[in-house]
């Protein structure tokens, strides 16, 4: 007779989405501060453009 068993436990059941509360609006600095990271990315990519346009093939 074995000293202990093991139980077998039932994986936890799916929750409806319509239950999960709903997210809070982003903060004001959140905001801002997406808005500059997405100039500067976009600087940063039209920086990239303009060098490769530059570059030309050597011959």
């Amino acid at each position: 007779m074995p000293a202990f068993t093991f139980e077998k436990i039932s994986p936890p059941a799916a929750r409806d989405p319509a239950a999960t509360p709903p997210k809070k609006p982003r903060g004001l600095i959140t905001q801002m501060i997406d808005r500059f990271a997405e100039r500067r990315a976009r600087r940063a990519l039209r920086g990239e453009r303009a060098l490769r346009r530059d570059k030309k093939p050597a011959e």
